[in-house]
């Protein structure tokens, strides 16, 4: 399983990013894997769309769940857990969901972030380069 930071499915859904064709070829490369995302992330990556127009955001939508992406569900223990991933890492929220679901799943990180990919690192989880 692979957890998919925001910067990924961002760049992947506009053709007009500058990491596009990266992120077409990450989520290439780890094709045969599962993926998923945290709530707060798949969040992040609707904003863009949800402010153009529904259709957008909806178009978004469709193509997230065509590619394959879950989102993972909420743990009712996650606040806490945030609150100590903040705390220790000094990462951004959305990054520690990130860290979060990352570590509750055992699973490879795939992110274009260098912050939280050094940090997943030091924490023992596998970066997909």
């Amino acid at each position: 399983m692979i957890v998919l930071d925001a910067n990924v499915l961002i760049a992947y859904l506009d053709d007009s990013d500058a990491l596009h064709r990266q992120a077409v070829d990450a989520l290439e490369s780890v094709a045969d894997e599962e993926w998923v995302a945290h709530p707060v992330t798949l969040a992040e990556v609707l904003v863009g769309p949800a402010r153009r127009t529904a259709g957008h955001l909806q178009q978004a939508v469709d193509t997230l769940s065509a590619i394959g992406v879950d989102e993972a569900p909420w743990n009712g223990s996650d606040a806490l857990t945030l609150a100590q991933l903040r705390a220790e890492t000094h990462l951004k929220l959305p990054d520690c969901c990130v860290l979060l679901l990352t570590e509750r799943e055992d699973s490879s990180l795939l992110s274009f972030d260098g912050a939280l990919c050094r940090a997943a690192e030091r924490r023992g989880i596998t970066v997909v380069e």
